[in-house]
């Protein structure tokens, strides 16, 4: 692409990608912490990573050790920028610049099949926000971003005939991707192999002898293969692959692909993407490239072949869903016989859809931001070091919008060198464990997360039974984040140092065990909570078979106080 060819449209020059690339990060300028709902967890766990030589106490609550899994991307470049950066400027701008890279590597593999970026290619931008983004998977999103700018180099290489050096480049490559999350790695393998295999069968090779030597060319990047074995073959790792073929939850993720804030926004843009690829099928005009719709039909085969759990990591499939859908937008072209101003004005559209998502990504980072703020200021009166249980608030139903609170325990983590028993404790997954047995039940991820009753399928607790059972030698310090609504009584031993709403941090005063100390509430003892709890879950009057649900009796309420909801 030559910025001042007069060939070239307006859309196809250097120029337009850069503002491309500048109008992706947008979203990610205003917030302090980019709310990504798994990325406080990992800034917890990078602050470990970074201090627990300095501050001795993380060592009595967390084991880290450092080894060879593939799944280190941030965890790595932290080790450099940390120093010079601050952690969570740091993070930051690798959060940035992951949309960055993926707007880059979608257009440059779209010049590079095409010969110059078609003006459909501009409808498959929209995906550098997918829901495995939003989710925080962002070792994932990095690798998968940088997966993308290697696929377009590698047939950029071949283009030019420069097979020799594509072999020596992508040994190390195929590595480093790895190294940075095994699916950039996997991803990149089914993209070169399918792109080979066109460009063999192009040759004047038939399909078999086309792809036994695409195979071959693909051998540079088996290398981390070696790694996978030794990563999986260790005896800490216990993480188990599950879930196979269910179609029911692969159709949910397809539908998901932008599930931000707003469901019927979200949808609407799904559709509109599926518009556009039955377009290329109806259309005279539009038309689609063999080399990456066979990638886009090869991804999807490993989208319906992977489980939903593999070793231990869920939503594996889920993570794949948007790049099918981003290369299978990719290959769209126009025909050569579409006029110039035809042409133009579906890059216009194009460019209007991809800035109109990026502005609503961006109203909604920024309201996400205000409620990080507004919770965040507990930690004002959070001593360093301190002992922190929290519990977050959260609902049996699958809401569309999320709520991006369930890890922000790791921020007291992260900037107050606090426990924080939001941490995921999954051995081989990653580096950090948490062995603070003190804390047992409560001490890791999920157990910040209550409700109002006990959810089905969930290991969640409900409030009242999480605000009764939890250790009290354990914690110093109880932050309640948005809870739902309960008894005050419950609130027995506890002494609030700050409120907002129904948000409170308290400080642990009365350490006597739960149920010793719930016996001064008399008739509003633990079981009555609980009772009430797994009747409101299961339309059960009682506790036990045959119990009936104690009645409290009529009495003065302590001020301020409300009555348990039955």
């Amino acid at each position: 692409m030559q910025a001042g060819d007069e060939r070239l449209n307006w859309w196809q020059t250097r120029w337009f990608v850069a503002v491309m690339a500048f109008v992706a990060a947008i979203p990610l300028l205003l917030p302090d912490v980019p709310p990504l709902v798994d990325l406080p967890g990992h800034l917890g766990r990078w602050r470990v990573q970074q201090s627990i030589g300095q501050a001795p106490w993380l060592a009595d609550w967390y084991n880290f050790e450092w080894q060879l899994i593939g799944n280190l991307g941030i965890d790595l470049l932290v080790v450099p920028l940390e120093p010079l950066l601050g952690l969570e400027r740091a993070v930051k701008l690798i959060v940035i610049a992951i949309p960055v890279l993926t707007a880059v590597g979608l257009l440059w593999i779209a010049r590079e099949v095409h010969g110059r970026i078609p003006a459909t290619a501009l409808f498959a931008l929209p995906i550098v926000y997918s829901f495995p983004f939003h989710f925080g998977f962002v070792n994932f999103a990095l690798a998968m971003a940088l997966a993308l700018n290697a696929f377009a180099l590698w047939l950029r290489l071949a283009r030019l005939g420069h097979i020799r050096l594509r072999a020596i480049l992508f040994v190390p490559l195929g590595l480093v991707l790895w190294v940075t999350h095994t699916y950039g790695w996997g991803l990149l393998g089914v993209l070169a192999f399918s792109g080979e295999l066109i460009r063999q069968h192009d040759r004047g090779r038939n399909w078999f002898i086309a792809a036994f030597v695409a195979g071959l060319h693909c051998i540079v990047l088996l290398p981390p293969a070696i790694l996978m074995l030794v990563w999986r073959s260790g005896g800490d790792v216990t993480g188990q692959t599950a879930d196979w073929f269910n179609w029911r939850i692969k159709a949910r993720w397809v539908l998901m692909i932008f599930r931000d804030r707003w469901e019927l926004l979200d949808m609407a843009t799904l559709a509109a993407c599926f518009l556009l690829l039955l377009k290329g099928v109806r259309d005279p005009a539009i038309e689609y490239s063999r080399n990456l719709s066979l990638s886009a039909l090869f991804l999807l085969a490993v989208y319906l072949l992977l489980p939903r759990i593999v070793f231990g990591s869920a939503y594996a499939d889920m993570r794949l869903a948007p790049f099918l859908l981003g290369i299978a937008l990719l290959a769209l072209r126009p025909k050569a016989g579409l006029s110039i101003r035809g042409a133009s004005v579906v890059a216009a559209i194009g460019m209007v859809f991809f800035v109109g998502r990026v502005a609503a990504t961006t109203v909604s980072f920024w309201q996400y931001d205000q409620s990080y703020d507004r919770q965040l200021a507990a930690l004002d009166k959070l001593p360093v070091g301190a002992r922190l249980l929290t519990f977050i608030g959260e609902t049996c139903r699958d809401e569309w919008t999320m709520s991006r609170l369930e890890h922000l325990p790791a921020m007291a983590l992260t900037r107050k060198l606090a426990f924080s028993n939001d941490q995921w404790s999954m051995a081989g997954a990653q580096m950090l464990t948490v062995k603070y047995e003190a804390g047992r039940g409560f001490n890791h991820d999920p157990a910040q997360i209550v409700t109002d009753v006990k959810c089905p399928r969930q290991y969640w607790r409900p409030i009242a039974v999480a605000l009764t059972r939890f250790p009290r030698n354990a914690f110093d310090y109880v932050w309640m984040v948005d809870p739902p609504a309960y008894d005050r009584r419950l609130e027995a031993g506890l002494t609030p140092l700050w409120r907002d709403g129904n948000s409170a941090l308290f400080r642990v005063e009365d350490r006597r065990p739960p149920r010793l100390l719930m016996q001064d509430l008399g008739p509003y003892g633990p079981e009555y909570f609980e009772a009430i709890s797994r009747r409101r879950a299961f339309g059960k009057a009682s506790s036990r078979p045959g119990t009936p649900v104690p009645a409290p009796p009529p009495r003065a309420r302590a001020p301020g106080s409300r009555p348990p909801r039955a």
